[in-house]
């Protein structure tokens, strides 16, 4: 058995720690068990981890990362936490950027997307926005290491107003779950996130209609705005797009269970392309 830390009369096993972790209700619990012990510095903190993981907090709030696209991203309490499926997001945006891009990572939260756009394509101009002041403070410690800004306010509205008609990439996870869904969301999301980062409205779709409506005007020429959205949401958030002059192109990945939603302004040429259908 191996012991984590300090005297073994002090220090629990990894086993002993993994039962613990799966009584709770932990689906990797042995992976978790892991990660917890590696990240103690004494037996007492590790108790400290464990029990905040077996309370419920979100294991990447106990850590303080997350792991993304292959990056450590650093991850404050009562900051959303990036989800596996929003990989297929970065791997979308990362067909349209190229040296040079002038990017924006919308509803930027910790600033994953961006950080990892930024590590496929180091060339590129990165900002990111979110109204939450907490998050736009860790997203600035993920960026800076790429040269990165993020920038507090809601929407464009948090862009400097040089950045207007000069953007490439509009990359955006923003909240798309249903008000009433919120209800059956796992208690670490509902407890333990941002409601802003997950209540998207009525249908799921608030704020994606509202970085529909400006779009057009932030964009460069050949500019793309990409949303995540939910797989049932498709056909409304095509038809947002559409509303607000863009063309629109779906993208659809069985593997990470993820739906993005691209709009091009009619005004240039669409240059998407679909990747990665299951």
């Amino acid at each position: 058995m191996t012991e984590i830390g300090g005297s073994p009369s002090a220090a629990p096993t990894l086993a002993t720690l993994t039962v613990r972790l799966r009584s709770a209700g932990c689906v990797f619990a042995e992976d978790e068990a892991r990660l917890l012990a590696d990240a103690a510095r004494s037996p007492s903190d590790l108790e400290d981890l464990v029990q905040q993981r077996i309370d419920g907090r979100p294991l990447e709030h106990v850590l303080g990362w997350a792991e993304f696209c292959g990056l450590r991203i650093s991850v404050d309490a009562d900051v959303f936490v990036p989800r596996r499926r929003t990989e297929f997001l970065v791997h979308c945006a990362a067909e349209v950027v190229a040296p040079g891009s002038f990017v924006v990572d919308m509803c930027c939260g910790c600033g994953a997307v961006g950080a990892a756009l930024a590590a496929a394509e180091p060339a590129i101009r990165l900002h990111a926005a979110d109204v939450d002041p907490a998050a736009v403070r860790c997203a600035r410690r993920n960026l800076e290491r790429c040269g990165g800004d993020a920038h507090c306010g809601d929407l464009y509205a948090a862009l400097p107003d040089t950045m207007r008609g000069r953007i490439d990439v509009i990359v955006a996870n923003a909240p798309y779950v249903p008000t009433a869904a919120i209800a059956t969301m796992p208690s670490e999301a509902r407890l333990h996130e941002p409601r802003v980062a997950l209540d998207g409205g009525a249908d799921g779709l608030d704020m994606h209609r509202r970085l529909a409506v400006s779009a057009s005007e932030w964009l460069a020429p050949g500019g793309h705005l990409l949303m995540e959205a939910g797989l049932r949401q498709v056909e409304a958030a095509t038809g947002i797009l559409a509303a607000e002059g863009l063309t629109t192109v779906v993208h659809r990945s069985d593997e990470f269970d993820a739906t993005v939603v691209v709009g091009v302004p009619r005004r240039s040429r669409p240059e998407c392309k679909e990747i990665g259908r299951g």
